[in-house]
């Protein structure tokens, strides 16, 4: 798979991460199971995040680094927008739309 461009827009990588999947056999799986696996990231970036702040971890376990939880996490949001057809370019801009109208 060629790697992602260092330029990629939020579009280009979501085209990325379905073109990841599908080499790699992850095509298949629900939104459900995506987010059920992307709940359990969201655990690693816990780690990693003690782990930086020193704070410790369960011994024995495996713990990544913060920007490799970050990227794991990116990647399962992607995964999940691309199975309901939601561009994330676009659903952020119109979430800051909305927020900006908030006080």
């Amino acid at each position: 798979m060629r790697p992602l461009a260092a330029d990629s827009d939020l579009t280009e990588l979501q085209q990325y991460v379905a073109a990841m999947e599908d080499e790699r056999g992850f095509a298949h799986r629900t939104v459900m199971e995506q987010a059920l696996l992307l709940g359990e990231e969201v655990g690693e970036l816990f780690k990693a995040i003690r782990k930086r702040a020193k704070l410790g971890t369960a011994t024995g376990s495996l713990v990544g680094t913060v920007d490799e939880e970050l990227a794991d996490l990116l990647i399962f949001v992607c995964a999940i927008a691309n199975r309901l057809d939601i561009n994330l370019a676009d659903a952020l801009r119109r979430k800051e739309a909305f927020n900006e109208t908030r006080a």
